[in-house]
């Protein structure tokens, strides 16, 4: 007989154990719910793309009117700031909305017709294109954004838009925010012609694994470690059937200071570093984690704002006692190496999970390739190059880097350096970010949040309108009839863009 155990929370400024939200979800249970979820596969497919944009603009309703709840139950689970969290609840609350936004303009769906006709090749038949539902979607919620990235974020947003059911697995981080958020969906639901469940939650890691098992799963949307996602790689590579998993890892971040971005804004650029590696206790996946900075006056400038903004660091909480116990293990090693410089913000005052922000820094010469590894929490490492080699020192530390999200580069005006160090960026990150920080992620039809693999495995990624397109596949209707086709590939339906014979018509055209 399998064990029932509680979930329950961790209050992570003073350790202890939060009331118990509910137990650990079977894995009948979790074989009940991806069963439930497939049979409203094909309903909530049928439903009219404005129906969809109706749901997700009533979920982003409930956010607003529950987000006072939601920050309380949120701030107790993961020790964010209130500003940090209602910044996260609008950029959820954004998202749904956007993703209505992408259902009314319609381009998502690619539609392509090619009317019959003769061609080099020969008679062509009626064709017509269209990308439709793959099916039941599986969405884990991520440690360190409770709500833009887990129950509440892009994953489930776009999956719901693109018309699959989705089965999240709560984080044991903030379950009860998780259920709280999961009821906000439901809510929308329920005044909604969608079939019944269509969206369901799971508590616990072996219901995760259990979901990520069920042959009705179509796809996976994982935002977590680099060790949690090959994990779900492994059992759905014992799949009969192979899916897709969507996963976002590991990421460095790397920024570059030009010797002449260090001469003209040294003391900005610095003190913009700390808050960057600083917000949200630098449990950010866009955290910069190594910065190179000129050897130089200009570079020292620099680097001694960044020890100005680090005295003034404080309040740090890490989300759980993992983060916890892995950085106060990393800073502690670090403080015992002879071959790099720490410096740490203030001594930390109070119980629970509690850190003092560092600084690590040494020279390119000296850089120890162990250090080249991402690490959870208020700490980065400040690289010292060689003022006149900028693009062969970012070409050597890049060459020892995994790939990133992002890349940083801050350069002056008249930088000769600036067209080869975006060379080197784009080839190792997906987000190529100048004279800026990496920490924010805009929703947009440009924005989107990958790179090369360990940071995502995946062309299209949870942020930004292409998101949807991960839960789509494409359907050809040969000489079909109209009245067996959906309705955007009938003879004119001019509600959306449509590619014609080759030629793209804008909506209404």
């Amino acid at each position: 007989m399998t064990e029932t155990l509680t979930v329950f929370g961790t209050n992570p400024r003073t350790g202890e154990a939060l009331p118990p939200v509910t137990v650990e979800t079977t894995e009948a249970g979790v074989a009940d719910l991806v069963a439930t979820a497939a049979a409203a596969a094909p309903g909530f497919a049928g439903l009219d793309r404005s129906m969809r944009a109706q749901i997700l603009r009533a979920v982003a309703d409930g956010i607003d009117a529950r987000r006072a709840e939601l920050i309380e139950i949120a701030s107790t689970e993961t020790g964010f700031t209130t500003a940090k969290l209602d910044g996260e609840l609008t950029r959820a609350a954004f998202q749904f909305r956007f993703f209505g936004e992408v259902l009314d303009e319609g381009s998502y769906l690619e539609v392509t017709i090619d009317p019959p006709g003769d061609t080099p090749m020969g008679p062509r038949p009626d064709l017509r294109r269209i990308l439709s539902p793959i099916g039941p979607v599986a969405v884990f919620g991520s440690s360190n954004f409770p709500f833009a990235f887990s129950v509440l974020g892009g994953d489930t947003a776009s999956a719901l838009a693109a018309g699959c059911p989705v089965v999240l697995k709560a984080h044991p981080s903030h379950p009860g925010t998780s259920q709280s958020s999961f009821d906000v969906i439901t809510d929308a639901l329920a005044h909604s012609a969608a079939p019944a469940g269509v969206v369901a939650i799971v508590h616990g890691t072996r219901a995760g694994a259990a979901l990520v098992a069920q042959p009705a799963v179509k796809a996976v949307g994982f935002t977590g470690s680099l060790r949690g996602g090959k994990a779900l790689l492994d059992i759905i590579n014992a799949r009969e059937e192979p899916i897709p998993f969507y996963g976002e890892l590991s990421s460095l971040n790397p920024v570059v200071v030009t010797p002449g971005a260090a001469a003209e804004r040294g003391e900005d650029i610095g003190a913009g570093l700390v808050g960057s590696f600083t917000v949200g206790s630098g449990q950010l996946c866009t955290k910069p984690g190594f910065v190179l900075v000129p050897d130089s006056g200009d570079g020292d400038r620099l680097v001694a704002a960044v020890g100005a903004g680090l005295a003034d660091a404080s309040g740090h909480v890490l989300l759980n006692e993992g983060i916890y116990t892995t950085f106060t293990e990393e800073a502690a090693g670090l403080e015992q190496r002879t071959d790099v410089r720490t410096s740490t913000g203030p001594s930390v005052v109070g119980t629970g999970f509690s850190v003092s922000p560092m600084v690590v820094e040494t020279t390119l010469d000296e850089l120890d390739l162990d250090l080249v590894h991402e690490v959870f929490g208020p700490i980065t490492v400040i690289v010292r190059y060689p003022v006149d080699s900028v693009i062969s020192s970012a070409t050597k530390l890049f060459d020892a880097f995994p790939p990133s999200l992002t890349t940083t580069v801050h350069y002056a005006e008249d930088d000769a350096a600036l067209q080869g160090l975006t060379e080197l960026a784009v080839a190792h990150a997906g987000r190529v970010v100048y004279n800026a920080f990496p920490t924010g992620v805009a929703v947009s039809w440009a924005q989107h949040h990958g790179g090369p693999w360990p940071s995502t495995n995946s062309l299209h990624t949870s942020v930004g309108a292409t998101a949807i397109r991960r839960f789509l596949r494409p359907v050809t209707y040969q000489n079909a009839p109209q009245r067996a086709l959906p309705p955007e590939l009938r003879d004119g339906y001019a509600d959306i863009p449509r590619r014609i014979d080759g030629t793209l018509h804008p909506a209404g055209t």
